[in-house]
């Protein structure tokens, strides 16, 4: 099994839904998610990045978002936000994001 989709398993368990957002039309998209074999659903904001502003991750400059992880309760509440200062750089997000995620969701 990829690392991506035991990590992906990893936020399942944890009754975490993952979807991606971006300003990407949903033929780059598709293409992206399955070169990479994305376990979960990409959404796009394109052409008018309506979410993307409203959640305040627009990079005015690219007009991309910016790489950013919410996690939004039941009731739409963003109980955290991750962003990330170097989207280049390779990092396993899992390990960022699952101990805090762990923690709000009261699960060890």
């Amino acid at each position: 099994m990829s690392a991506r989709k035991a990590n992906y398993k990893s936020f399942e368990a944890l009754g975490v839904q993952v979807l991606g957002v971006s300003a990407n039309t949903t033929f780059s998209q598709q293409t992206f998610a399955e070169s990479l074999k994305l376990p979960y659903p990409l959404l796009s904001d394109f052409p008018d990045r309506k979410a993307i502003r409203a959640y305040g991750i627009l990079n005015e400059r690219t007009m991309t978002a910016i790489r950013t992880f919410f996690l939004i309760d039941r009731q739409g509440v963003i109980r955290k936000k991750w962003v990330i200062d170097n989207p280049t750089t390779t990092v396993v997000y899992s390990d960022i994001l699952l101990p805090d995620i762990r923690a709000i969701v009261g699960k060890p």
